[in-house]
């Protein structure tokens, strides 16, 4: 049982860990416009890990709001 838990939650790890990646990949394909609409969005209020992502990509790209 111990195993096959084991194996269950790599699994899930390792579906968690795809899913954010193709998140962070939709980001970086995003246009400029569409990559400051996003950071808008996510920019009042508590910080979220999917608008400190748009934050990282617009600092590497160089813009801001």
């Amino acid at each position: 049982m111990l195993k096959i838990r084991n194996k269950r939650i790599a699994n899930d790890h390792a579906a968690a860990a795809r899913t954010v990646a193709r998140i962070e990949a939709s980001i970086v394909a995003l246009s400029d416009d569409d990559l400051l609409d996003l950071a808008d969005i996510f920019s009042g209020g508590v910080a979220t890990p999917l608008g400190d992502m748009a934050s990282v990509e617009m600092a590497r790209r160089g813009i801001a709001l």
